[in-house]
């Protein structure tokens, strides 16, 4: 146990417990961002410094009034989620006879709303998909064969950011059941460290195609040597290099991807159809809705979108009954697409 009182030593003791759980750097870091958050009202109610808090400052009042004042500059995702890790460090003191009792059920927090996220429109996804398959001659920094690829890749798989800037070449694979011209699966590297498979079909590794054509033109030093002249775009890499890079070549970052596909919203005319801070999430949105549209059961959604709470699924849907690889088939925005003018070479395993 812990030395003293203090509480910080009883937070990184915390932490510890909680590794077990395998939690993310995301998580852990938010986590800390969260104690010093309520830390620091705690410290100041009691007149001390944050280092020097005791567990004993813990109570059902001096709570209250530290999440108080953290509410007046703060929104209520964020103050759900700091509640949340604060029941939690309550909740493992008072199993380890720190506290007498858990004092989080006294504070109040803000309700989740239960309202479906937004998506673009029907005519707003064609717009979408035509502008990328248009040139872009306002921007000398366009890659429009990567920009077509990435996006078409967020809008049809549903892949978080993290996600599409985590996937490498060789996590697009044969589906096992697949045969000829089958659509192909996406092994995710998803939110908390949890690993999941989506569909894609044909068509867009054929725009991937193009894209990796593209990029071995841009930067050949990239290529594999052994790979010969005329090898397909993805013999011309190797499996762990990046699916998504940037304009030097290496993975693309976090700010270069919100950009582009901000840009490309603009470009179509509709960025201001968006939901407020929603970039490569508005294309998760869209294609949840989509999916919920054509029935698409709350358990195979929720495989589909790395859901851990069937609740945060069932915004999007009460539907039933379809099966994952056939639902991602279903999504309306493959019509727009049409025939692809270069045809694609399957990746190999």
């Amino acid at each position: 146990m812990p030395g003293q009182h203090r509480l910080a030593p009883w937070f990184e003791e915390f932490l510890v417990h909680r590794s077990t759980a395998k939690p993310s750097p995301n998580t852990l870091k938010a986590y800390r961002q969260d104690y010093q958050s309520i830390a620091e009202p705690l410290a100041r109610g009691a007149g001390m410094a944050v280092a020097a808090l005791t567990v004993e400052v813990i109570g059902k009042g001096t709570m209250r009034a530290a999440f108080a004042e953290y509410a007046r500059s703060h929104q209520a995702a964020s103050i759900r989620r700091c509640w949340s890790t604060w029941n939690m460090l309550c909740e493992f003191l008072f199993t380890a006879d720190a506290i007498v009792a858990n004092p989080m059920s006294s504070v109040l927090r803000p309700k989740i709303p239960k309202t479906v996220p937004k998506s673009f429109r029907a005519d707003s996804v064609e717009r979408l998909i035509a502008t990328l398959q248009s040139p872009d001659a306002g921007d000398a920094r366009a890659w429009p064969e990567r920009d077509f690829a990435l996006i078409l890749t967020g809008l049809l798989t549903g892949m978080r950011s993290a996600e599409l800037i985590a996937v490498d070449l060789g996590d697009l694979r044969d589906d096992a059941g697949g045969g000829p011209g089958a659509a192909k699966v996406i092994h995710v590297h998803g939110k908390g460290n949890k690993e999941r498979v989506v569909t894609v079909e044909p068509v867009v590794v054929d725009v991937l195609g193009d894209y990796l054509v593209s990029r071995s033109e841009r930067f050949p030093d990239t290529v594999r040597r052994r790979s010969s002249t005329g090898a397909g775009p993805w013999d011309r890499f190797r499996p762990a290099d990046p699916m998504f890079v940037g304009r030097d070549g290496e993975r693309i970052t976090r700010g270069t991807l919100q950009y582009r596909v901000e840009r490309a919203y603009r470009r179509a005319g509709i960025n201001g159809d968006r939901a407020k801070g929603a970039l490569v999430h508005q294309l998760r949105h869209t294609f949840a809705t989509a999916m919920a549209d054509q029935n698409v059961s709350v358990y195979t959604l929720m495989r589909m979108l790395g859901h851990e709470s069937m609740n945060t699924t069932q915004r999007y849907t009460t539907g039933a009954g379809a099966a994952v690889r056939d639902a991602a088939a279903l999504n309306p925005a493959y019509a727009l697409i049409g025939r692809r003018a270069r045809p694609y070479t399957a990746p190999r395993d």
